[in-house]
């Protein structure tokens, strides 16, 4: 079993326990939120069969062990009023227990109210809306993992399959997160329970062989502290504290399994921390050390002077102790501020409350920064886990700046990605790097102690498509597209609105007479378009054909004139509908009954959902078109025909999308697979090479529905390659 140092804290325990760490907060807010929570699940049972408020008890002694503060300590007893209850709302919460409180209960809710396309795209959302809530509050993620803490401990009780993917979600998001805010004393725990249920066989190996000579092992640990404690009294060293280091057994796995060692080769096995009031006793103790006991080569570590990137600081070295300690041993000293970080991470600075950057916290979050600057240009749910992973576990390489300022990065960056690193117009402008003064490649592998110059000019057209892969780093990525996503933008942009101009003078007449807001309304709602710019980009890169666009357009004109007039004089007759007898032909009711051929237009690809309109055709009987269809709006009025669809489910029809993208080696593969395993089969598809370094790719697709169609189209627009994606219209 893990060991756990947390412990499930009555209401009275709660507020005495809080009362000494923080004296003088007024804690009337977590005795409310305690007796609401309560209420709210009362009832409520887990799936162990206990009353479901043990659980948002037991996150918030969590909290309370972590020594956070009231408004936090409250949210974690409110964290799943909201999503366990559908008469609690945010609003109620806010109204109750106040905004911050409301906020930091909305950054942990999951949207598991809303349609997702499966589990993975659920689990995707909800993990960005909790990095975005950390971006605002750090303490969001706090609370989360405290929860997740006490789920895994509970974890026997979900059904196996469930299990394993929780742990393996434990294991790839939130136990990096831990240990990326410091939060050493959750990370270690959830570690080891994740483990017992993702390699049950390697978790108990791990144990027995940690068991066996325990008693061996204890007494050398005793020899060790007792030995170093008779040498620090006679050096003088006043209020120091040694003790033996729990095990922690993921740790111990990673190392057999991961790294291939035999447990023979771990040096952890046995281990002295040693905490001291200050730093200079801590140089003190390391050289005691090393005068009782001979240092292992190589395996000194000053993470003092070099802190982690989560604000971890201590002294690490390994020794060997001759005969009466034949096994390697490690020694952690660090001062007693130092190991409050190092058990609660984050959670031991205050002034994340308070709103203010002291201490340097802003630039220990710089990974949380850079994962919110690239996750707003990964759309697909995939790539977005997958990005996490990357950079939440990326080993980090400490690099230099010309003046000396330390730059730590994901192991496997670049001076390309290092150029990134310190300002996106550095990285525009790159035009060569230098590595310990001398000119290198920018593709070039950046190792610890590296000193990078990156030479910039002015001259610079920007970055080239191929720099994407060249650059490691998820920031970096982003930074490039975003570069050429607003190039190529105002260029498409200043293109569409000549294309239309063109168009509407050729129909005689201007512009600005029909994008007045009443007509442009449908149009942009139709094709979710912010503004009219957006709609000049769209007709730009060829998305929407500037005919089709002006045409409904002139349409929206023409209604708001009629409407008008209709106002004026008397109501014109509804349209008749269709009467549906007989059998349909091809999902397809005619006026006039069964019997006639139909066809469907291949300008337009009605599919069902859509409005549309029929129109005889000579010796072809009826084609379909949308209603929307620029040849059907041009087409001869008298030979028009009522249609309407049969009920849904009847078939499947042909639907054109046209992509622009990115372009890379596996681009057409990647796509046409990602949408066929949507259950939309491709039956043709083609790709022409644009001059921006982008592809223009059409498909036409077998679907039911115009809602399949959308929320295939919405797929492909969220793929972090895409630029564009649309329905394609005559």
């Amino acid at each position: 079993m893990a060991h756990s140092k947390f412990e499930c804290l009555t209401l009275e325990e709660m507020i005495g326990r809080m009362q000494q760490y923080n004296p003088g907060e007024s804690l009337a807010v977590v005795e409310k939120a305690f007796h609401f929570a309560q209420q709210a699940h009362d009832g409520q049972l887990r799936k162990s069969g206990e009353p479901y408020f043990i659980h948002p008890q037991n996150v918030a002694s969590i909290l309370v062990e972590i020594m956070l503060d009231g408004p936090t300590v409250a949210a974690g007893l409110l964290h799943d009023t909201v999503e366990d209850n559908d008469d609690i709302t945010l609003d109620i919460i806010e109204k109750e227990f106040g905004r911050e409180i409301m906020e930091l209960v909305d950054g942990v809710t999951k949207l598991g109210r809303l349609n997702f396309t499966d589990r993975e795209e659920q689990q995707a959302e909800s993990l960005r809306k909790m990095i975005l809530a950390m971006g605002r509050d750090i303490r969001v993620v706090l609370i989360k993992l405290a929860d997740r803490l006490h789920n895994m401990r509970t974890l026997g009780f979900q059904p196996a399959e469930r299990q394993v993917a929780i742990a393996h979600e434990t294991l790839d998001i939130y136990a990096p997160i831990a240990h990326r805010l410091g939060v050493y004393t959750i990370k270690q725990e959830i570690e080891d329970l994740a483990l017992r249920y993702i390699d049950p066989e390697g978790y108990r190996e791990v144990a027995h062989k940690v068991g066996i000579k325990r008693v061996e092992r204890e007494q050398q640990i005793q020899t060790i502290i007792s030995t170093l404690r008779d040498k620090l009294d006679e050096m003088g060293i006043k209020n120091f504290e040694i003790e033996g280091r729990p095990k922690h057994l993921y740790s111990i796995y990673r190392k057999m399994v991961i790294q291939n060692r035999h447990f023979e080769q771990i040096y952890d096995l046995i281990a002295i921390r040693v905490l001291v009031e200050n730093i200079p006793d801590c140089y003190s103790v390391l050289g005691a050390v090393h005068t009782l006991w001979n240092q292992v080569p190589g395996r000194f570590k000053d993470y003092i002077s070099v802190p982690k990137n989560n604000m971890y600081q201590s002294l690490h070295t390994t020794l060997i102790g001759g005969r009466s300690i034949p096994t390697p041993f490690e020694v952690q000293v660090r001062t007693y501020e130092m190991h409050r970080v190092a058990e609660y991470g984050i959670a031991a600075h205050w002034n994340y409350k308070e709103g203010v950057s002291g201490g340097g916290l802003d630039k220990k979050l710089y990974w949380l920064r850079q994962i919110l600057d690239w996750q707003s240009e990964t759309r697909d749910s995939k790539e977005f886990i997958d990005g996490l992973r990357t950079d939440l576990f990326s080993e980090e390489v400490f690099l230099f700046t010309p003046k000396g300022d330390i730059i730590n990065m994901q192991r496997g960056a670049t001076p390309l990605d290092f150029a990134y690193r310190i300002h996106s117009q550095v990285g525009n402008a790159c035009v060569g790097a230098k590595v310990n003064g001398k000119m290198v490649p920018i593709d070039t592998e950046l190792v610890t102690g590296d000193r990078v110059e990156i030479m910039t000019s002015s001259a610079s057209k920007g970055p080239s498509m191929d720099w994407l892969n060249v650059v490691k780093t998820q920031q970096a990525k982003a930074k490039i597209r975003q570069f050429f996503k607003r190039e190529l933008h105002g260029e498409n942009v200043q293109k569409g609105r000549e294309m239309l101009e063109r168009e509407a003078k050729r129909r005689g007449v201007k512009l600005g007479e029909i994008t007045k807001a009443e007509y442009l309304e449908p149009l942009l709602k139709k094709y979710a378009f912010t503004d009219l710019e957006t709609l000049f980009g769209a007709v730009g890169f060829g998305g929407l054909p500037s005919i089709y666009v002006i045409s409904r357009l002139l349409e929206e004109q023409k209604r708001e004139t009629e409407q008008e007039n209709v106002k004026k004089g008397p109501t014109l007759p509804e349209p008749k509908e269709v009467l549906k007898q007989g059998k349909p032909t091809h999902g397809i009711y005619v006026e006039g009954g069964p019997g006639m051929l139909v066809r469907f237009a291949h300008c337009c690809n009605p599919v069902p959902g859509d409005e549309i309109v029929g129109y005889v055709t000579r010796g072809r009987g009826v084609t379909v078109h949308k209603s929307d269809c620029v040849n059907a709006i041009n087409s001869e009025p008298e030979r028009a025909i009522q249609v309407s669809w049969a009920d849904e489910g009847t078939g499947t029809f042909n639907a054109a999308v046209r992509i622009v993208a990115y372009d890379h080696p596996s681009l057409l593969g990647e796509i046409t697979v990602f949408v066929s395993d949507m259950g939309a089969p491709v039956t043709a598809v083609s790709m022409r090479s644009n001059k921006n370094g982008t592809v223009t790719i059409h498909m036409v697709l077998q679907v039911t529905s115009k809602e399949q169609l959308r929320q295939a189209v919405t797929r492909i627009q969220k793929r972090s390659d895409v630029l564009e994606a649309f329905r394609s219209v005559s």
